[in-house]
């Protein structure tokens, strides 16, 4: 067993290249090394001491995660994943290595991109021009002032927010998932109607990218597009396509 562990960023195809100056986590950077099991291998480090979820090492694990994958396939760890020593490591790709080899196969040439979509923000005045039920709150709050008049226009503003972003959600949805050869939905996020990702083929990720944007663009009195990638394909990694490690933070 190692001082403090075997750091695991990723699994990759057995000679599969390294990027030749990458880093990895911890200050000084840890040198990278393959540990290699048959047609796989995975993609390792020292642990450092104390390893902690600071700015530095999230940037430097992303970043070579990314860099990888303008290589070829990659299978990604979470941010610290460790194993005691190389040859669990290697138990685990030899336990694993027909699901690694499947799932390296279905993310060849594809990466990942996230759309989390939110109410429009300072999209009242559009609101009111278009929902009679808030516009005759509104109508009563004027002739009216006090504060059950004041509570009903907020909830209902509230609430037509949320609905015609969440309507907006199912639209993009309707309209990129044509365009990826999967997709997926993440765990929800406060405040968002849409926590959705897409497998695209790297080629065709700009494009995706615009036709997302255009969306944004033209609803943008209802809904709010936040997009996230390209990036390392998480979401499409099976639990079975994972070693199985401990995490370290």
């Amino acid at each position: 067993m190692t001082a403090n562990g075997v750091y695991v960023y990723a699994v990759i195809r057995a000679g599969m290249p390294l990027p030749a100056d990458a880093r990895g986590v911890g200050s000084p950077a840890a040198q990278l090394r393959p540990v290699r099991q048959g047609r796989v291998a995975a993609v390792v480090s020292e642990a450092p001491p104390n390893l902690r979820a600071r700015r530095r090492d999230l940037l430097a694990h992303q970043d070579l995660l990314l860099r990888l994958s303008e290589q070829g396939s990659v299978l990604p760890m979470r941010f610290g994943m460790v194993a005691p020593d190389e040859e669990t490591v290697r138990g685990q790709l030899a336990a694993h290595e027909a699901d690694h080899m499947a799932a390296l196969e279905h993310l060849s040439g594809a990466v990942e991109v996230n759309i989390k979509a939110l109410p429009a923000q300072d999209a009242l005045a559009s609101l009111v021009a278009q929902d009679k039920k808030v516009r005759r709150l509104r109508d009563e709050l004027r002739r009216r002032p006090g504060y059950e008049a004041s509570l009903r226009l907020g909830e209902a503003v509230a609430a037509a927010l949320q609905t015609r972003a969440a309507e907006a959600g199912r639209r993009i949805l309707s309209e990129l998932t044509p365009k990826a050869r999967a997709v997926t939905s993440g765990p929800e996020v406060q405040g968002c109607v849409l926590n959705t990702s897409f497998l695209v083929n790297r080629s065709d990720s700009d494009a995706f990218r615009r036709a997302a944007e255009q969306f944004a663009s033209t609803n943008r009195d209802r809904v709010e597009l936040r997009l996230s990638g390209p990036l390392p394909c998480y979401s499409f990694v099976s639990r079975e396509g994972a070693p199985v490690l401990t995490a370290g933070v």
